[in-house]
């Protein structure tokens, strides 16, 4: 059985103390925020912190509602990936984290194609259906608390013993798009822009290497390759490497996403 239940969302407060409400009534779960401040109804920026996050935790109930279509047709769906599993709506938003995780559990297990290869990660998606909610604008407190307390009661491995829980093929899911990496440069696009104003990309961080200290050409601007924010005088805009792997866009105490003029979407092109 697992111990905690991990709670996501775009909600901010005073709504997920509700959620918890529900958890607190129903389990005896330890109750861990991962953030409430997820830029409202994008799915897209939820997903990407997810899966840079959950990966951290011990096994867990991963609870998530950022759900732009609450109230409509979508279904809920709880996940198994590994020992772990994520509960929230059928917008995509848990897959990106699911992979993730059953990628570390095949690695830990070491998994193999019997080819020497590792196996392409699975993850177990189920809907859950629900009786008719309390409200039609909270399905986190009236569908997807109760659906994770249900999950944590039984346990990960369990899944298929919960009445109203199937599996299921057919789901939405969302991937983040491929970089082009060439001999002269890189393009790709910002996926989302941190608190701290640092632009992500989805260029990886392994095109900088035998760079740093030296600088590439970020659209039409040579900007400097560094390890560490600090090693810039504040104010410089600089390239570096994120803890996700992916090349930032950064200014060492000020923001990336000002002095190069982008926001999640926008196309970055790196050359040198």
């Amino acid at each position: 059985m697992n111990e905690l239940i991990t709670l996501s969302s775009d909600f901010g407060p005073p709504y997920p103390a509700a959620m918890k409400g529900v958890l607190l009534s129903a389990t005896d779960a330890r109750l861990v925020d991962v953030s409430h401040e997820f830029p409202r109804q994008d799915v897209r920026a939820a997903a990407f912190w997810l899966r840079e996050v959950l990966p951290w935790f011990p096994p867990a109930v991963h609870l998530v509602v950022v759900d732009p279509g609450v109230g409509t047709v979508r279904a809920a769906l709880a996940i198994r990936a590994g020992d772990h599993a994520l509960v929230g709506p059928d917008n995509g938003v848990l897959l990106p984290a699911a992979r993730r995780l059953a990628e570390r559990a095949e690695h830990a297990d070491g998994a193999s194609d019997g080819d020497g290869g590792t196996e392409t990660p699975a993850v177990e998606v189920s809907e859950v259906a629900y009786d008719a909610p309390a409200s039609n604008t909270f399905h986190g407190r009236d569908v997807f608390a109760p659906a994770a307390a249900r999950v944590h009661e039984v346990g990960v491995g369990s899944l298929e013993s919960l009445d109203g829980v199937a599996p299921t093929d057919e789901y939405e899911d969302l991937s983040f798009p491929d970089p082009t990496v060439e001999d002269d440069g890189a393009r790709g696009e910002v996926l989302v822009v941190d608190g701290f104003g640092n632009a992500v990309t989805n260029v990886p961080g392994s095109v900088l290497n035998g760079r740093y200290g030296e600088s590439v050409v970020v659209d039409d601007a040579a900007t400097a390759v560094v390890r560490a924010y600090a090693e810039a005088d504040p104010g410089t805009p600089v390239v570096t490497v994120g803890s996700h792997g992916n090349v930032e866009l950064a200014v060492n105490r000020g923001r990336g996403d000002r002095a190069f003029g982008v926001e999640p979407g926008d196309p970055v092109r790196l050359s040198w």
